[in-house]
């Protein structure tokens, strides 16, 4: 199991409410992703359920119901239900939150409650954010509700008003280095820096050693690349036919990077443009899963954004 040296304060919140009188059924885990917050909500919902005198199981637990991104459609229903790689939806549905409800109606199976894990909560269609509203209107006894959030304003208001919140810090540079060296990985500075306080990103940049990407990254961002060397030697190193988890790691690392240049930039026009930068970097990773993008060509795309913000892509002047 992780350590997380930021959740310290939330387990001091959530334990005295759990000894209170009287424990609010909702919760909403808000911060970014990366910082742990799905292991708070399974431990959690563990000391929650726990009776003193009832036996409890070490692996899945029957009155604990986590809901996360089911299978994409029938296809994919059918190779999870013959125990076939299948791909994931990008939303969690109505029909989850519909047959989470039904098991509501029976009593919890240990003991006198029942935690309800939604992660990300964030990512619910509309209709399964309504339709979970209901159950948060009138929780059925015994029954509590923990959101798993990284973007808290994406919940509806409604949702939001009748829960309590959470929050999770970021993790300091020093505290990431610890854990990346926990997990057996070399800590790279550059690359625990554009985790931006992520151990979920730390972890996916050294996984793939993507330090010497974020290298090159900055450099484009800071130099431009007045031919084509820099979006080459970028696309070299992350390779000509990079499968789908290393793509998204590249695009967040190159989020990551833009965004803290913008908040370091001294100059309002480089400002703009980085992060204009970023937000088309943002759409470019919202598509990169579903459109038919060339791979080999997808890292000159990418390298194309960082030049457009880059100090040399400035226009000439008088």
């Amino acid at each position: 199991m992780t350590r997380w040296p930021n959740h310290a304060e939330a387990w001091r919140a959530w334990r005295d409410a759990l000894a209170g009188e009287r424990m609010h059924h909702g919760w909403i885990l808000a911060g970014k992703a990366g910082l742990g917050k799905r292991d708070f909500a399974v431990a959690a919902a563990r000391e929650l359920v726990a009776e003193p005198g009832v036996p409890q199981p070490p692996g899945d637990h029957p009155d604990i119901i986590t809901l996360s991104y089911g299978p994409k459609d029938d296809k994919a229903e059918r190779a999870a239900g013959e125990g076939k790689p299948f791909e994931l939806a990008r939303s969690i549905r109505i029909r989850q939150i519909r047959a989470m409800q039904k098991r509501l109606v029976t009593r919890p199976t240990l003991g006198s409650r029942r935690a309800i894990i939604i992660d990300p909560a964030d990512d619910m269609e509309k209709a399964a954010a309504n339709a979970l509203l209901k159950s948060l209107e009138e929780p059925p006894g015994g029954t509590f509700f923990l959101l798993v959030t990284h973007r808290p304003s994406r919940l509806l208001p409604t949702i939001r008003s009748r829960c309590r919140t959470l929050r999770f810090p970021v993790l300091s540079e020093r505290e990431l280095a610890a854990m990346i060296a926990d997990a057996g990985l070399p800590p790279d500075p550059q690359a625990l820096a554009a985790a931006d306080g992520s151990f979920g990103a730390a972890l996916r940049f050294a996984e793939q050693d993507l330090a010497p990407v974020a290298r090159a990254i900055s450099g484009l961002l800071a130099g431009g690349d007045s031919g084509m060397t820099g979006r080459s030697e970028l696309a070299r190193l992350i390779g000509p036919r990079a499968d789908r988890e290393r793509m998204q790691a590249v695009l967040d690392l190159a989020q990551s990077l833009a965004a803290r240049a913008a908040r370091t930039a001294d100059d309002p026009a480089r400002r703009a443009r980085l992060i204009d930068t970023h937000a088309a970097l943002v759409q470019l990773a919202a598509e990169a899963p579903t459109a038919n993008f060339d791979p080999s060509l997808l890292p000159f795309e990418i390298g194309t954004l960082l030049v457009a913000a880059a100090p040399a892509s400035e226009p000439a002047h008088g």
